[in-house]
């Protein structure tokens, strides 16, 4: 009697210790055990998630709207299967993010997980910075590939023509060469000042030029960071069906080609229609495929090859510059893969992008 009499003590003093627990820490948590029944949470959840007292002893499937994240009862049952912990980055619907851990509660003695506790650590203001710092890679990256592409080519098409003008001249003036050494110096001066500016931009940052063995899945997650705003915002859902994860390629390079793939397959979706978009990889011969599939507008068979064009845009309804594609083409040619474009006018559009695989 006595031995039963200080085990419900000791069950008493654990029970006012996680209760003391739970209503001191400032991090919303939740504790759901093995039957989904949610059995605690603490004062800053239910300030959070409009938790009531009443709410102790209800199944979360009944209250999961409350948290506005639609996958959260997938996500606790995975835990409770697997007694993993679970760590993720989540947007609820209300636009803001939180760092998600999903942490077994397992009995010591059966090693069986009874249940999981969950914390949600709001991080929106540092996504709201990462965004915005993505956003400005994004640009700074068209930026360095409109001044490779357009304008170191224009400087040495020009010095070629100057030192041509030199031999065919008949003026051998000291005037003339005077001139023409000063038009040449300065031609060189630019192509200098250009080389230093993009060199010293790519290697200032993260996103290098060089070749490395990339995960796809995490440039991939890269671009859904810095679209996270126009994804939400358009509702586009996004579908993969990754094949093959290791790509060998410039991570700054292949970022870019996935982001103008799929922001161009979110701006050019059917009216009155979600965008959906699938993005895959595969092994086909010598070349890793990456594909991104739309169920947009679609383009005419006659228009494929003009949407490569510099500046030209499939609809003059859609802002933007008409860059977009014009820089992935010459990006993916100049590294001796291919682009292959599958699109019917109104049955949307399949971009195939071919790299040599490692």
């Amino acid at each position: 009697m006595i031995n039963q009499d200080q085990k419900i003590k000791k069950l008493i003093k654990l029970n006012d210790e996680l209760e003391n627990y739970f209503r001191n820490t400032i991090i919303p948590q939740l504790f759901v055990d093995s039957n989904l029944i949610l059995r605690k949470f603490t004062p800053p959840a239910m300030k959070q998630f409009s938790l009531k007292t009443d709410d102790v002893g209800r199944n979360i499937d009944d209250i999961k709207d409350n948290f506005r994240f639609p996958t959260i009862v997938e996500n606790i049952e995975q835990v409770i299967t697997s007694n993993e912990i679970l760590e993720k980055e989540i947007q609820t619907t209300d636009l803001r993010w939180y760092q998600m851990n999903i942490i077994p509660y397992v009995i010591t003695k059966t090693k069986k997980t009874n249940g999981v506790i969950i914390t949600f650590v709001e991080i929106t203001a540092r996504i709201k910075d990462l965004v915005d710092q993505e956003m400005l890679i994004a640009d700074h990256e068209t930026l360095l590939d409109t001044i490779s592409h357009d304008i170191k080519g224009p400087l040495t098409s020009l010095l070629l023509t100057i030192n041509q003008l030199k031999k065919v001249s008949t003026d051998k003036s000291k005037a003339f060469f005077m001139f023409f050494g000063i038009l040449e110096s300065s031609v060189k001066k630019m192509q200098v000042i250009i080389t230093e500016l993009t060199d010293a931009g790519k290697l200032k940052h993260k996103y290098k030029a060089e070749e490395e063995l990339l995960d796809f899945e995490n440039v991939l997650e890269d671009v859904r960071l810095t679209l996270a705003g126009t994804i939400m915002e358009s509702g586009a859902v996004i579908n993969t069906n990754i094949k093959v994860s290791q790509v060998l390629f410039s991570r700054r390079k292949l970022r870019s080609i996935v982001y103008n793939l799929v922001n161009n397959a979110i701006k050019f979706h059917s009216p009155g229609c979600t965008p959906e978009i699938t993005i895959s990889t595969k092994k086909e011969k010598k070349h890793v495929v990456i594909s991104v599939r739309d169920n947009g507008i679609g383009i005419a068979e006659g228009k494929h090859k003009d949407v490569f064009a510099k500046y030209n845009r499939v609809g003059n309804t859609v802002e933007g510059s008409g860059i977009g594609l014009y820089l992935v083409k010459e990006i993916v040619t100049n590294s001796g893969g291919k682009i292959v474009l599958k699109s019917e006018l109104g049955k949307g559009s399949e971009f195939q992008i071919y790299l040599a695989a490692q």
